[in-house]
């Protein structure tokens, strides 16, 4: 087994007219089987599990909500169905299976399709259309694992979602064993990840906040200047990615401007990376993306990096805008600031 992947739909986790819905899979379920990619059986994860990263009164208060049915839980808004305390669970579940078939050698990379999304819980709180954090749970497993004699000491985790990974961020603020790097739009939601906030873990946590129209231009300098040097710094030994298909340039939420050619570029970059550093050991996780199209366009993208197929998918939806300048001032100043 080359390639894996996890797939969690959930159906029922839904609610009326908000993007974070099951028909942002419409385009991409018919052909979840044709990337060339093996299926990992799925889960729930155990609340031993996910209390690794969250406190256990958000558990137990999550389930207590859900159980009483539907309700909207914070001003994102963030919903929650009858279903939505499993789904989330199982969408926790599947990312963990994703992460230790790369860290036993049952599979070289994976991807882990799930929702719902993870990046903006913290280990207080649901928010953000998040309720468990995916990544930052299987990371903490992870490392868990490595304490009974697995290679893994160190997790780098990077976020390409328009938006900025507060949960993440919050997760391992304080954490010598993980770093994290996010590039997203700044002034959405959730208003946090400008470069200079975490100043006590330079070159370790590291937000690269972009203006509206951020490209494949310009995300090509910050995987040159950043990315690359980050990763090559902090010298994981496993990788995990936030990927966030709202980072295209039409996504109905946000205003950053990837292509499918753009997504495929920086998950090519990453799995080479990951090849070169850390044994090829690297799981995507999906995060946000609001336009089926997009996603199910970005989703082939990723599994032709983690495929090694010959080119990316030839979408042909680049950017109409021009980019703009100040976003390569706001790269070079991020890396200054962290000495890259």
């Amino acid at each position: 087994m080359t390639t894996a992947y996890a797939f969690v739909p959930a159906t029922q986790h839904a609610y009326p007219e908000h993007p974070e819905a099951p028909g942002r899979f419409d385009l991409l379920a018919p052909n979840i089987d044709s990337f060339g990619a093996d299926t990992l059986q799925v889960y729930p994860a155990a609340r031993a599990e996910i209390a690794r990263v969250h406190r256990t009164e958000l558990i137990d208060s999550l389930e207590a909500i859900c159980k009483r049915g539907t309700a909207i839980i914070d001003p994102a808004p963030t919903f929650v169905t009858r279903t939505s305390f499993d789904d989330a669970l199982l969408a926790a579940g599947a990312t963990l299976e994703c992460a230790r078939a790369v860290t036993s050698g049952a599979t070289r990379n994976a991807f882990s399709i799930v929702r719902p999304p993870g990046h903006h819980a913290e280990p207080q709180r649901s928010m953000g259309f998040c309720l468990f954090n995916n990544v930052a749970i299987a990371a903490c497993d992870a490392l868990t694992e490595a304490a009974s004699g697995s290679s893994i000491r160190r997790v780098a985790i990077l976020d390409y979602d328009a938006h900025h990974g507060n949960g993440t961020q919050a997760a391992f603020l304080g954490d010598p064993r993980v770093a994290y790097l996010s590039t997203h739009q700044w002034g959405i939601y959730p208003g946090t990840g400008w470069y200079t906030e975490a100043p006590d873990a330079r070159q370790r946590i590291v937000n690269v906040p972009l203006p509206s129209r951020s490209g494949d231009t310009v995300f090509q300098r910050i995987a040159d200047a950043i990315m690359e040097p980050f990763v090559r710094t902090f010298k994981p030994d496993l990788m995990l990615v936030s990927a966030g298909f709202d980072a295209h340039w039409n996504d109905p939420i946000t205003s950053l401007g990837l292509s499918t050619a753009g997504f495929h570029m920086l998950s090519k970059r990453l799995v080479e990376l990951a090849e070169e550093l850390c044994n090829g050991r690297i799981v995507f996780v999906l995060e946000g993306g609001y336009d089926p199209t997009n996603l199910a366009n970005g989703v082939a993208a990723v599994f032709a990096a983690l495929t090694s197929s010959a080119s990316g998918p030839s979408a042909g939806d680049r950017m109409p805008y021009s980019e703009p300048e100040s976003a390569f001032e706001q790269i070079e100043d991020v890396r200054k600031w962290h000495g890259f």
